[in-house]
């Protein structure tokens, strides 16, 4: 268990702390839903609620991840996390409508039997990966969604993953209640240097 500071008379506790492992071991990644193994490898219970699947406009930063026009429509998926019923993170994923829509990912629900599952089958394989981390203020959505107090910051986690060929296929979003986190990082195997 994470130590956490002493709270203030009358302040809400932050709640449990999840790690999140930087980057993500390989077989988490495999797995149905990477928070829910994460967090059940803690001896959290972990939950999850979609909160909306439909086209919306990239923004900037998504739009320069994914290859598009900054407001140019991309296929969302955005759900809600919870560790022991409390929001910890909201997740969204990004894909380029020309290269997903009208296939099952526009599909409200979760995808099954994993959302990687869902790309590969769709003649898509995994090159490589780049994952941004940000510490900022949370926007007002953000902050009603995850039950922030006033001051409480969050991690933002952008994460592109590529075809083989290059192309951009995925953007994962991650919003992260920062309070509420742990993020260890880990060096490749065989490339420990000091």
């Amino acid at each position: 268990m994470e130590s956490q500071a002493p709270r203030r008379a009358g302040q809400r506790p932050p709640g449990p702390i999840v790690r999140r492992t930087l980057p993500t071991e390989p077989s988490v990644r495999a797995s149905a839903s990477l928070f829910v193994a994460e967090a059940e490898r803690q001896g959290l219970r972990a939950g999850r609620r979609m909160l909306f699947v439909g086209p919306e406009p990239a923004a900037a930063h998504v739009a320069e991840a994914l290859g598009v026009r900054p407001g140019e429509p991309v296929l969302a998926r955005r759900k809600l996390l919870l560790a022991d019923d409390v929001p910890v993170r909201v997740a969204t994923s990004f894909f380029r409508l020309d290269l997903f829509e009208g296939t099952p990912l526009g599909d409200p629900g979760f995808v099954r039997p994993s959302l990687q599952a869902g790309i590969e089958a769709l003649g898509h394989r995994f090159g490589h990966a780049e994952e941004y981390l940000i510490a900022r203020p949370p926007t007002a959505p953000e902050a009603e969604t995850l039950l922030l107090d006033a001051g409480e910051w969050v991690v933002q986690i952008v994460r592109t993953g590529y075809a083989a060929g290059g192309t951009p296929i995925h953007t994962l979003e991650t919003i992260c209640a920062a309070s509420r986190h742990v993020f260890p990082v880990t060096q490749v195997t065989g490339a420990d240097e000091f």
